[in-house]
């Protein structure tokens, strides 16, 4: 220690010049030790040196008092003490490095209904409302629907009427076919709604069957549905596909037609009639469009919507249909459509219905 002082051995000042430039680096502890090892080594000193570095070669020398030495210690002792305290808050307050999310990775983190969306929506058939049939309550009144007997002749020659007007349309590329009588009575809304409800159990075929008989509306009441359905509105764009038709199968759609209606004729003949009509096709993908229409020799309303089918299947009453009704309705057909045959109701000895060409 006492080269320390008098600067007699440069390497031992240059160490302790390099522990000293270690700013306040001397506890107050250390500090008391290093009073007893300078009073072993100079007992007789009666003054302590400091000596202090800036870097350079040059060194200076002051002397210190020991209020002088304790007021330095505790100043020492309080810095580390601060110190300390500050390297601590600083390790906790340490957050990790913001790494640059990928596009990927925000995705991952996104919740699973981010991820659908956008959602898709559902198909206009599937939108349409689903009114299932009263199959007790039609198996109770012994309703006359091929539906519930299947091993009667009346169903067997539907389904033959049904894979031949098939067959005749996918031949043709046709899709809309008009079911009408010469004369009230015959039982043309009897054959549609046989003839729609043999159509719609051909697995992946959809059809369509309209009440379009404005004088005496009669499917509802053959399939014991409500008579909800707004049948003008829809055909002038009132209304919406899902506001108007049901579908009481899943392979079957009905557009309903609620009360009579004696404008029937100057709706069908309105241009907007055939825009919906076109749209209906269109939109909802049905392979058969079915519409049930009023007589053709008492009104005309059939000969109104006779440019919006591809044919018509024309329904007789072997009690009442002559052979000058034929005719007649042959020669309304010609040039506006195309007869796709004659379906045979009441035939005496040959059965409940045959079909001919």
């Amino acid at each position: 220690m006492k080269d320390l002082v008098t600067g007699s051995d440069v390497p031992l000042r240059s160490a302790q010049k390099q522990e000293w430039d270690k700013p306040f680096a001397m506890t107050q502890q250390g500090f008391k030790r290093f009073r007893r090892r300078k009073g072993r080594d100079d007992p007789g000193a009666e003054h302590d040196t400091v000596v202090t570095g800036r870097g350079d070669s040059a060194s200076q020398t002051a002397p210190v008092t020991q209020e002088t030495a304790q007021e330095m210690a505790k100043s020492s002792a309080k810095l580390a003490s601060r110190l300390t305290a500050d390297d601590d808050r600083n390790r906790f307050a340490r957050r990790p490095e913001a790494r640059q999310t990928s596009q990927l990775d925000g995705l991952a983190n996104t919740e699973p209904q981010m991820q659908r969306l956008p959602a898709t929506v559902p198909e206009v058939w599937e939108r349409l409302h689903r009114v299932p049939l009263d199959i007790r309550g039609h198996q109770a009144a012994r309703s006359p629907l091929v539906n519930f007997f299947r091993n009667s002749p009346t169903a067997n020659a539907f389904d033959l009427l049904r894979t031949r007007l098939l067959h005749s349309l996918k031949a043709q590329g046709w899709k809309r076919v008009a079911i009408a009588a010469p004369t009230a009575g015959c039982g043309s809304t009897f054959s549609a709604v046989n003839l729609a409800l043999s159509m719609a159990r051909v697995p992946g075929t959809r059809t369509i069957l309209m009440d379009l008989n404005f004088r005496r509306p009669g499917i509802a009441s053959a399939l014991k549905l409500p008579p909800s359905g707004d049948m003008p509105g829809f055909l002038s764009g009132d209304l919406s596909l899902p506001e108007h038709l049901i579908r009481p199968a899943a392979s079957l759609a009905v557009g309903l037609t609620a009360a009579p209606d004696r404008n029937a004729a100057e709706i069908l003949h309105d241009g907007r009639c055939a825009g919906v009509i076109d749209d209906m096709v269109l939109s909802t993908g049905a392979d058969v469009t079915l519409f049930d229409l009023p007589p053709v020799l008492e009104h005309d309303d059939t000969a109104a919507f006779l440019p919006q089918v591809d044919g018509v299947l024309l329904i007789a009453d072997g009690t009442r249909t002559t052979a000058a009704h034929l005719a007649a309705c042959e020669k309304m057909f010609e040039g506006q459509t195309q007869l796709l045959g004659v379906s045979l109701n009441r035939a005496r000895g040959a059965g409940l219905l045959q079909y001919g060409q």
